[in-house]
């Protein structure tokens, strides 16, 4: 079958790319710093986990045209609303089976089982449409949307006869090489969400199934950043991309001999810059943190004071970030400077107001 010759040789024999590589390599390196990032800045993660699951339901439909407005997506995600259409139907779906995923991943195998389970859920609240949780009874095909808004066929999927064998085939490989590891867990991954695609083994939902099981199996492989970052916003904007490396690695597919090389630049690079995003985030939350620390500090100290008054009662924040607090102060009017160079005096305006 086409999915074992492709899962159990070309992911063993085919090597990365120099791009692959190196995203690997900088993922990994992100990956140190979770616990960090956890124990150090939880009220940001916490704000950051509640807009990445706003914005992974919204984008993750938004990709298959199931659209509603920002204001119910936020209502459906964050307040547990009933849907009352059938897009925002299929939208809570996804709120759900996300849920399930950042709440349960550890439990949630890689099993024909589990994933009809999963699609059954996606699609609990879609009355009228192809019920949940069975594979598909009708041949489909993968089109991918232009940018002129019409629609072209990319790939031709395994034949709803041959799927239920397919889908097991896909499961059984994908254990063994997770197992194994003939190569690293990142590329086996991103095989694996290929690998579904080229099945397509449901009549509705494959592209976010696939997009779920992204986040399900990064989390297996102790990669955190979907719960803060919105993977499925970083694949809506690159969406051109997204399609035409699916079309680029799905070509030859059946017979296995197809390059997962664009697919693996792409979906690595999308982690990569879900994680740089992570990063720059929470860098950004220490500034604005250490920057306030500085205000307080000057409405705490003597009416006249200098940096160095600041860096005393501001243990851990660097010279460039004091100044910039004091820049900021200034344009406000709240401060002003009355002596300048090596030895340079700051005065507090008694009319002007300090805003942590």
């Amino acid at each position: 079958m086409a999915t074992t010759n492709s899962f159990r040789s070309r992911r063993a024999l085919e090597a990365p790319s120099p791009p692959v590589i190196q995203s690997i390599a900088e993922i990994y390196e992100f990956r140190g710093k979770q616990t960090l990032y956890e124990k150090s800045a939880p009220e940001v993660l916490d704000a950051l986990r509640r807009k990445a699951a706003i914005e992974s339901v919204d984008a993750s439909n938004r990709i298959e045209q199931v659209i509603a407005s920002p204001e119910r997506v936020r209502e459906i995600v964050d307040a547990g609303a009933a849907p009352v259409s059938r897009s925002e139907a299929e939208i809570a779906g996804y709120r759900d089976v996300l849920s399930t995923i950042h709440a349960s991943h550890p439990d949630i195998p890689i099993r024909p089982g589990y994933i009809l389970q999963l699609h059954r859920d996606l699609m609990k609240y879609a009355t009228g449409a192809t019920p949940g949780g069975q594979w598909k009874t009708v041949d489909n095909y993968i089109e991918a949307t232009l940018p002129n808004g019409t629609k072209e066929v990319i790939f031709r999927p395994v034949s709803a006869f041959e799927t239920p064998a397919a889908m097991d085939a896909l499961c059984e490989d994908f254990n063994a090489a997770w197992k194994s590891q003939p190569v690293n867990q990142l590329l086996i991954l991103s095989g694996f969400v290929l690998d579904f695609l080229c099945i397509h083994p449901f009549s509705n939902g494959n592209g976010r199934m696939a997009r779920l099981f992204t986040t399900l199996l990064l989390y297996h492989s102790g990669f955190n950043v979907s719960r803060y970052v919105s993977i499925e916003r970083l694949v809506e904007r690159t969406s051109p991309s997204y399609y035409a490396t699916l079309r680029a690695s799905s070509e030859r597919w059946r017979e296995g001999q197809h390059s997962l090389v664009p697919w693996w630049e792409y979906s690595l690079a999308t982690v990569l810059a879900a994680y740089r995003e992570l990063d720059d985030r929470l860098e950004t939350s220490a500034v604005k943190s250490k920057v306030d620390r500085v205000r307080l500090a000057v409405s705490n100290l003597p009416e006249d004071f200098s940096v160095s008054d600041l860096k005393t009662h501001c243990p851990g924040v660097s010279t460039p970030t004091i100044r910039v607090a004091l820049r900021g102060l200034k344009e406000e009017g709240a401060v002003k400077l009355i002596k300048g160079g090596r030895k340079a005096r700051w005065r507090r305006l008694r009319e002007g107001g300090l805003n942590g």
